[in-house]
């Protein structure tokens, strides 16, 4: 679909909302954006007057955002349901002789199919389709997402590279930090098939060719992010959901879609980096600076007629990463089925930051068949980077019915069924004491459930009464302010509770609150500012983010204390600094509000707290 048409079809639907007052691509444009994707029904944005007050430019380009704004206009892009995908593959992956002649016509039109997969390298360039840009990066409406990022990037930036002997080529999503006009940092993490590239290129000190493209059928961004085993070309993957060729042409030695909107052609010199960041990511949090390569660019390139510029926001859920992560769950369901075949279905939860939490449901088939499956999991791909990793039987509920299933694991939690061990984590993952390598947590709760001793359940206040109390009389220098109980019919209640650490360390104190486990099971602690402790779908995305099971679990037998504070690098087991939320400019959104260009609403700011929380409890003792 190209960038015309999709707007056109947009409009038609009324899926597009088109913004004709001038907004600024410093932290206006991304922050109205940040918000329209929060509301129960989004809009495409199309803002055809951006502008950067401090550079005194107008762009002439519009920039395009929410794209992948729902399930259906997910599937839209698909061109059909994206459980069918699901189903085509499958079929495939079992696809056995025929005996029957009609199974022969049958096979034959399976296998038919199979010849739009292959790209359709043109015999043309790219100076044949695209004009040369008058300008340099600083001339394209690239943004600036947070008032704490190292500066502007290009957030849904397709990257095409090749092997050195061309026999390999990969299309990935990167973030990429606009340093000059000339000069983008590449954010390339260890386990990327471009970072394989770039250590074949540096063993032979050359330098390696990479392309950016930007716009085009929204599918090259989704399948750019397709965790796709190494070798295999994810223009593969377009042709065979269109059901036609991906038609290629020729750029810097790579082959780029012909109808890309933009093309920025560089190369990456092995022996240059540079420090790029911070950058407010898709956990929530900023990424800290680090030393990546650079690409210098030799050329950009636009459509000829009316370029678009696309781009996304991250940071705290939900967000467009929702639903390309939902489709790419669905489509590589029957992948990992090859692995685990005893697989039924699996869900990354968006709170749960994707690598943070997956939930599986399976059949089982013997003692230990659980704890072999977390192990399987870590070992494949990207599923490696999962942290959190958590399997249900296949009479559970269904995966995405998470009160059903929370409770449905909660009635089957007990300290013999945890699985606590270590293995690699993803390169924005901050809450281990190391990079890239922390804590995992295994959780089997498949079978029957448990009947654990009885608890007393006592009201929220009188919990929190006690609480204080052991707070005070075993002196452990923390404030604690807040209480809220969840599930407190199941088996495995669990109580969060906000507190003030007062910069101290809270490990060595959690076994001092096993008085507590004759009235709860589960207690989580989290920090009092920057949460709230009713608001559990926020409380999962900080906890998520905020746990190491080596570091932050306590045990004693089943009952269980969980740290889902901020961590101090200098007393909490850090070897590195810990970084910030990534928050909205409170100015900005209140300039916005009186620009008429989105509404000030206060609920939906505090629910996915977009700005820092002002707490207001009187409740700390």
């Amino acid at each position: 679909m190209k960038t015309l048409d999709l707007i056109s079809d947009l409009r038609k639907n009324n899926l597009l909302r088109e913004i004709d007052i001038e907004l600024d691509v410093n932290l206006e444009i991304p922050h109205v954006a940040y918000l329209e994707i929060k509301k129960a029904n989004p809009k495409v944005l199309l803002f055809n007057k951006p502008v950067d007050r401090s550079a005194g430019k107008k762009y002439n380009m519009p920039v395009l955002m929410n794209i992948f704004n729902s399930f259906e206009i997910t599937e839209k892009f698909f061109g059909k349901r994206v459980e069918s995908v699901a189903e085509e593959i499958e079929k495939l992956i079992k696809l056995k002789p025929p005996v029957s002649f009609f199974g022969k016509l049958e096979l034959f039109k399976d296998l038919f199919k199979l010849k739009n997969v292959f790209p359709n390298r043109l015999s043309k360039n790219i100076s044949d389709t695209h004009d040369r840009f008058n300008g340099d990066l600083l001339d394209l409406p690239i943004l600036k997402t947070w008032s704490g990022d190292g500066g502007k990037f290009i957030t849904m930036g397709q990257t095409y590279s090749h092997s050195p002997n061309g026999s390999v080529s990969n299309v990935g999503m990167y973030r990429l930090q606009v340093f000059d006009g000339k000069t983008l940092g590449m954010h390339w993490q260890i386990h990327k098939d471009t970072t394989i590239f770039f250590n074949e290129y540096k063993k032979l000190n050359e330098k390696m060719p990479v392309s950016i493209g930007i716009g085009g059928d929204p599918l090259y961004t989704w399948v750019a992010t397709a965790p796709l085993p190494h070798g295999i070309n994810e223009m593969l993957l377009y042709g065979f959901i269109k059901e036609q060729n991906a038609k290629l042409i020729n750029s810097n030695s790579n082959f780029v879609p012909i109808d890309l909107d933009i093309v920025i052609e560089g190369f990456v010199d092995p022996n240059k980096s540079r420090i790029e960041g911070p950058f407010g990511d898709h956990t929530g949090y900023y990424t800290l600076e680090e030393e990546y390569p650079i690409l210098e660019v030799s050329n950009i390139w636009i459509k000829k007629n009316s370029p678009v510029y696309y781009a996304t926001v991250v940071g705290k859920p939900p967000l467009e990463d929702k639903y390309m992560g939902w489709a790419t769950e669905r489509v590589f369901l029957p992948l990992l089925k090859t692995t685990a075949p005893d697989l039924i279905d699996y869900a990354m939860p968006e709170n749960g930051v994707f690598h943070n939490l997956i939930i599986g449901k399976m059949r089982v088939r013997y003692v230990g068949h659980p704890q072999q499956f977390m192990h399987t999991f870590w070992g494949v791909g990207q599923m490696s980077f999962v942290k959190n990793a958590i399997f249900v039987g296949e009479n559970a509920p269904e995966l995405r019915d998470y009160p059903a299933i929370t409770r449905h694991i909660l009635n089957r939690l007990t300290y013999k069924k945890l699985m606590i061990s270590s293995g690699s984590l993803d390169a924005l993952d901050h809450s281990s004491p190391d990079a890239l390598l922390g804590g995992k947590l295994g959780i089997d709760a498949t079978g029957d459930e448990v009947k654990l001793p009885k608890l007393e359940i006592l009201t929220d206040e009188l919990l929190l009464k006690k609480v204080s109390g052991i707070a005070k009389d075993k002196n452990l220098s923390i404030k604690i302010w807040d209480l809220k109980q969840y599930f407190r019919d199941s088996q495995n209640p669990i109580t969060v509770i906000s507190i003030d650490k007062n910069n101290k360390s809270l490990n060595k104190k959690m076994s001092e609150f096993s008085a507590l486990k004759d009235f709860a099971r589960i207690i989580i602690f989290v920090d009092h500012v920057g949460n709230s402790v009713h608001n559990p779908y926020m409380l999962l995305w900080r906890v998520a983010n905020n746990f190491d099971s080596n570091r932050d679990l306590f045990m004693n037998r089943d009952f269980y204390v969980i740290d889902g504070t901020n961590k101090i690098k200098e007393i909490d087991e850090l070897n590195r600094d810990w970084p910030g939320d990534v928050y909205c400019d409170r100015n900005v959104l209140m300039k916005l509000a009186s620009d008429g260009v989105i509404d000030f609403d206060l609920s939906l700011i505090e629910k996915f707290q977009l700005t820092e929380i002002i707490n207001n409890e009187t409740k700390g003792k």
